[in-house]
């Protein structure tokens, strides 16, 4: 597993192919530059972003979710490939090899989000071995008189002892 963003394999074989893009797309004269490069350009570092971004989150949900979007990106930058190809920006060789570099990408992608589900998965899993609780003395904290006084005390009844009773009764307590 990396512990660098910049240990990661997808991202660094995203990084080849999107500076391969940006190469071919930097010769392309203004307007092809601007009308079409610009989006294909931004679409492709788009992925290795949302790659570095997942990277950088805490919780497998957000990791999940920009992993997706690195996806999304992914499939916008094939679109913008093939408007590339059929507008003769790029030949048709360049165009099917860098369509076959993304889909190995997306299929890395597939399994790099695989992976983390399973990850998630498995942290919600605590298994604790079972533990056979002991008691070293048969102490005995409270007799039966205790539970009979207890039970007596709480239906209402005066105290049993003298000493839990009140010293003054209402009616002397009250002053003229």
């Amino acid at each position: 597993m990396a512990t660098e963003l910049e240990d990661l394999k997808i991202l660094q074989v995203v990084e080849g192919v999107v500076d391969g893009l940006w190469e071919d797309v930097s010769r392309w004269d203004e307007f092809s530059r601007s009308v079409i490069g610009m989006q294909l350009a931004r679409a492709a570092d788009s992925i290795g972003a949302n790659i570095a971004e997942a990277y950088g989150r805490f919780h497998y949900g957000e990791k999940i979710q920009f992993m997706y979007y690195a996806r999304g990106s992914l499939f916008e930058t094939k679109y913008w490939i093939n408007r590339s190809a059929a507008r003769k920006l790029l030949t048709e060789q360049q165009s099917s090899n860098y369509a076959r570099q993304l889909s190995e990408i997306a299929r890395q992608l597939n399994k790099f989000v695989k992976s983390l589900k399973q990850q998630k998965l498995d942290t919600r899993i605590l298994r604790e071995s079972p533990i056979d609780y002991h008691i070293a003395d048969e102490t005995v904290l409270f007799t039966l008189t205790d539970f009979e006084w207890l039970a007596n005390y709480t239906q209402g009844s005066q105290s049993p002892t003298p000493s839990l009773q009140s010293p003054v009764s209402t009616k002397e307590s009250t002053h003229d």
